[in-house]
């Protein structure tokens, strides 16, 4: 330990200082942060389903309709990846089928014209 020095203002104050060498101050004095932290990451719950709809709903127009990440097409892909492509094959066959139909009927229908005027 170092000496011990005495510094005297007159009789209203008396200071005292302790002067150590650098061996014994660092034997001496804890120079560690014991008390300070560091600052902890807020923690973000994700949303849940119906807070994830409820976004999706708000940013909707914001979406942008084509691109490869984070646009309607992108989340189509991505779902349709996930669900299969089979209800709206189902679909497309039904409408294909459809369509198919009409054109028999419309082909028949022109048919019954072209014969009923040629015989007038």
């Amino acid at each position: 330990m170092a000496d011990s020095f005495t510094y005297n203002s007159g009789s209203e104050l008396s200071l005292s200082k302790k002067l150590y060498n650098k061996s014994a101050y660092l034997n001496t004095i804890d120079n560690k942060f014991t008390e300070l932290i560091e600052p902890q990451p807020e923690v973000v719950d994700p949303p849940n389903i119906g807070e994830f709809f409820e976004k999706y709903n708000e940013l909707f127009y914001e979406i942008p309709k084509e691109g490869e990440v984070n646009s309607h097409e992108y989340l189509i892909k991505q779902s349709t990846d996930y669900v299969g492509s089979q209800g709206i094959s189902l679909e497309i066959q039904a409408l294909l089928e459809e369509i198919t139909s009409l054109r028999e009927e419309n082909l028949e229908l022109q048919q019954n014209i072209i014969d009923l005027t040629a015989t007038e």
